[in-house]
């Protein structure tokens, strides 16, 4: 089943892949109207009080130690005031997460996607993400690219990545993904490997072939036209059919898969 169900007959979710929470951050603060305090001022305002208790703590456990100056106080309250932030940002992180899944029904434009095969097109920028990370650790020098770096300057000219998602009768639809929002140490990769539930918004349309690199660094090129030729060779034109886009919010296991 492909599209809008938000009734309570779904299993609920066990395992979270995949979760951009700025994104569920904004369509919360829309339901809300702008009547509840945005988490990033509940981030300041939590932080601020954990490192002012971290260094009162520093400051008490480390009193008999004169001989050390305020360096280690310094010190250990930066470490106990850096664990308590990552503790922090993890609760808060999980309080969207929870908001997000009880207010689901009141969140207009969300579609649940499920029962899609999910991969990455050849010569894509996805496709190319997946296996930067094991390119590095080659040495031919030979090649005009840093293989090294390539990782590095994909995610940084790219935050989000687009996979191609098919449906048991063929449909296929574009999901795009930000690659800073996989959790529990999840990837690209890990999706064409797990039966998963989405959680979408529709944001347009684009054809597979727009999905190349080599689209994307000439996004202006029209694809080439279809010939008499290509017809009589059985080239196929799927590629430059118009497909469904749409930003991933969610992306998790439901119990019972």
């Amino acid at each position: 089943m492909v599209g809008a169900s938000k009734d309570q007959a779904n299993p609920p979710l066990i395992k979270i892949v995949y979760f951009d929470e700025e994104s569920a951050s904004d369509l919360l603060d829309i339901v809300a109207g702008g009547k509840e305090t945005s988490s990033k001022d509940l981030t300041k305002e939590r932080t601020a009080e954990v490192e002012a208790e971290a260094r009162a703590k520093a400051a008490a456990k480390f009193n008999w130690l004169p001989f050390f100056g305020g360096s280690v106080e310094a010190g250990a309250a930066a470490s106990a005031s850096a664990v308590g932030r990552s503790i922090l940002n993890k609760t808060l992180s999980n309080t969207i997460l929870t908001d997000y899944l009880s207010k689901l029904g009141e969140l207009k434009g969300i579609e649940r996607l499920e029962g899609l095969t999910v991969t990455a097109r050849s010569e894509s920028a996805a496709y190319m993400k997946m296996y930067t990370p094991y390119l590095a650790m080659l040495k031919i020098d030979e090649l005009p690219v840093n293989l090294a770096e390539l990782d590095s300057a994909l995610t940084s000219a790219k935050g989000y990545y687009e996979l191609l998602g098919q449906s048991a009768d063929g449909t296929k639809r574009i999901l795009r993904f930000n690659i800073q929002a996989f959790r529990n140490n999840y990837g690209l990769v890990d999706l064409g490997r797990m039966r998963l539930v989405f959680h979408g918004i529709r944001v347009g349309k684009a054809s597979e072939s727009s999905l190349t690199m080599q689209a994307e660094m000439a996004p202006g090129a029209e694809p080439a036209p279809v010939t008499g030729l290509d017809v009589v060779d059985g080239v196929s034109t799927e590629s430059n059919t118009l497909l469904d886009v749409y930003d991933v919010i969610l992306a998790g296991v439901e119990y019972g898969e």
